[in-house]
């Protein structure tokens, strides 16, 4: 079969693998390296890029260490990594050497030895001897001994003193496994995102958590910069996978949010007095009911089943011929808006879509597809898919778009409401969603960012202070800005948008948008029309760098694009983060800054420092200057994880979507 396959005296099979990446002979013994990655064998290098990583554990969990922006760093494989051990050591033990950039593994031995990282996370140096391979040492210690290894008691159980476990007491939400705290702490009842009116953070004091202690914290979703202490924990209930908050009130990165919950180790006698926040379900009074009463009920439920069943029956059927009938009457907006939106039937758009068959992309609530109408005119048909939000979504957008226009909104032409089906018919726009055009290698002559940016504004400068009601659009992001034949751009996509009148300074509201384009003031869920100055700034941003504000294919210190912008503007060095192959950008410099400048002033923390849309229409057309004090201090929200989208429920964080064809 091609495979090489390693045998012992007794010709049992000891190794094999169809894929051999290194064979290497040393002092007389064939090593082998396979893609498992089992070890690293003397002289051995391990670049930047490049990892060892641990068969997996009995925990289901993998290890991984790797040289990571000047470090040599030790994480667990999650999604974010959690890091527990970091060195910046550049000449270590005979184990190994580093210069900031390599690190060479045995680089001195004399005897057969390998490097090789343990599924407990531990990486050790093994020694050959005449029947077996002996442990000899750590390669890198944790400053926090034992505490310091993510599984060293299993998951929610707390490390004390580096040789007991313990679970947390609090509310009894916790008990150990298998009777051994050693295991690890399940909860008593799991938490469960359709349950979050019951979640609450408990506390405890004088603990902190192995990721939270390491000198290496990378710049991701997981950490907050400077938060005070209530911002930090409202963070967490807001989001469906956080477990956990740590906090303390003396770093700089001083909140962390966990989506998944190791070991986490007691601290009493530590100097920076860290604490931590787990989430749990509480349990309600019904879960409290004694047997007794248990019964009862059961049995009163169980007389009551016919005759339930029957009434559900009729009241099924009645209320969807009532809603059916309603649909029509509720979702009739034509007679309110004569002569302006057009009625389609559904037969009529599966006529004109060829049967919904050129899809042009998809986003969070349903598809888009590309249609012609009887006199050649292309349009886009928007299908919504789902209840609930999604006809509130289609409601909201046929008003709003449907009762105004102007030359910098996405026209809506006419929708569809007929049974179940919410269909939105809107105008072509042939060169799709601005997140196409991006990045500089993707330009066409005919873009120019600076008329984009200038369209953008007076869209949104509209919205807020042109219309007889105020609009928010609450979700301005790329993949919402389209553009016509000749690039003028156009805001679309309607559906999360917000109505409220001229004088109402502030509405609450359930949290809606995109990560990455959240102002900070969601958290509290108080917000005003300066969401969508703060969501234009990093649009701006984007445009100005020709890059996208998240870039998970960086390194970690240049993932987020307002972390690279604060520093970049500390030195006042703006112009490095622009493409360098970019000659229109590079030549016009001073103007580039200036763009800079003002998404900075539009994304300002306290919201009340940034710009009104009509102020910053003037700036872009010279009448007046860019605010000079400017704190370049940027705090983002926590992202949601990738792939979890979620739907307007308490939240409402919409992922960006992949509509960015033609529509």
């Amino acid at each position: 079969m091609g495979n090489l396959v390693l045998f012992d005296e007794r010709k049992r099979t000891i190794w094999q693998s169809l894929i051999i990446q290194q064979i290497v002979c040393f002092q007389g013994r064939i090593w082998f390296a396979s893609r498992a990655e089992f070890g690293l064998l003397p002289g051995q290098n391990l670049v930047s890029g490049r990892k060892l990583t641990a068969t997996v554990s009995s925990t289901n969990l993998s290890f991984s260490f790797t040289v990571l922006n000047g470090s040599l760093v030790t994480s667990v494989d999650t999604d974010p990594p959690q890091y527990f051990i970091a060195s910046h050591t550049y000449e270590g033990s005979f184990s190994y050497y580093f210069d900031g950039r390599t690190f060479t593994a045995l680089q001195d031995t004399s005897e057969t030895q390998f490097i090789k990282l343990g599924s407990d996370g531990h990486l050790r140096v093994y020694q050959s001897t005449a029947y077996d391979w002996k442990q000899l040492e750590e390669v890198l210690y944790s400053h926090l001994g034992n505490c310091g290894y993510p599984m060293v008691c299993g998951r929610n159980s707390i490390c004390v003193n580096d040789r007991r476990c313990n679970c947390p007491v609090e509310g009894n939400f916790f008990r150990p496994i298998n009777r051994n705290p050693d295991l690890g702490c399940s909860q008593l009842t799991s938490i469960s995102c359709n349950s979050s009116p019951y979640h609450s953070l408990i506390e405890l004091k004088e603990t902190t958590y192995f990721a939270f202690e390491i000198n290496y914290k990378p710049s991701s979703s997981m950490w907050f910069e400077g938060a005070k202490l209530e911002v930090c924990k409202m963070a967490c209930p807001s989001n469906c996978s956080c477990k956990a908050v740590v906090w303390s009130g003396t770093l700089r990165k001083n909140c962390l949010l966990l989506n998944e919950v190791f070991s986490l180790m007691d601290n009493w006698n530590g100097s920076d007095k860290a604490t931590v926040f787990l989430k749990v379900q509480n349990t309600t009074k019904a879960q409290y009911q004694s047997p007794t009463l248990k019964v009862i009920v059961a049995s009163t439920l169980a007389a009551l089943v016919g005759i339930i069943l029957s009434i559900s029956t009729w009241f099924v059927l009645f209320k969807k011929r009532t809603l059916s009938n309603k649909a029509g009457d509720l979702l009739d907006l034509a007679p309110i808006l004569p002569g302006i939106l057009t009625r389609f039937s559904y037969h009529e758009l599966k006529i004109i879509t060829q049967d919904f068959s050129r899809k042009l992309g998809e986003g969070g609530f349903g598809s888009v597809y590309e249609g012609t109408l009887s006199n050649g005119t292309k349009i886009a048909v928007k299908r919504l898919d789902g209840l609930g939000q999604v006809k509130d979504s289609f409601l909201t957008e046929v008003k709003i778009v449907g009762g105004i226009h102007h030359v910098n909104l996405v026209k809506l032409i006419g929708f569809c409401a007929e049974k179940d089906h919410r269909v939105l018919i809107y105008e072509y726009m042939v060169n799709g969603s601005l997140d196409r055009w991006i990045s500089h290698e993707k330009q066409e002559n005919g873009l120019t960012r600076q008329r984009i940016i200038d369209d953008i504004a007076k869209g949104l400068a509209y919205l807020h202070d042109e219309c007889s009601q105020k609009i928010i659009h609450l979700d301005i992001k790329p993949q919402n800005i389209l553009l016509d034949q000749n690039f003028n751009a156009k805001i679309s996509d309607f559906g999360l948008s917000k109505l409220i009148e001229k004088d109402t300074s502030k509405v609450v509201t359930r949290m809606r948008g995109t990560p990455g384009y959240l102002a900070p003031e969601w958290l509290w869920s108080e917000i005003t029309e300066k969401v969508d100055v703060y969501a234009f700034g990093i649009v701006l941003l984007e445009l100005s760098c020709g890059r996208k504000n998240v870039h998970r294919s960086q390194a970690d210190e240049v993932v987020h694009l307002l972390s690279v912008f604060r520093r970049k503007a500390e030195e006042e060095q703006h112009m490095d983060m622009v493409d360098k192959n970019n000659e229109d950008m590079q030549i016009n410099n001073q103007a580039v800054t200036e763009l800079m400048i003002l998404a900075a002033w539009c994304v300002q923390d306290d919201f009340t420092k940034r710009p009104s849309m009509k102020l910053v229409v003037k700036v872009l057309e010279g009448l007046v200057s860019v605010e000079t004090n400017i704190d370049y201090d940027f705090t983002s929200l926590p992202e949601v994880g990738a792939g979890n989208q979620q739907k307007e429920a308490t939240i409402s964080l919409v992922l960006p979507s992949v509509l960015s064809g033609p529509r």
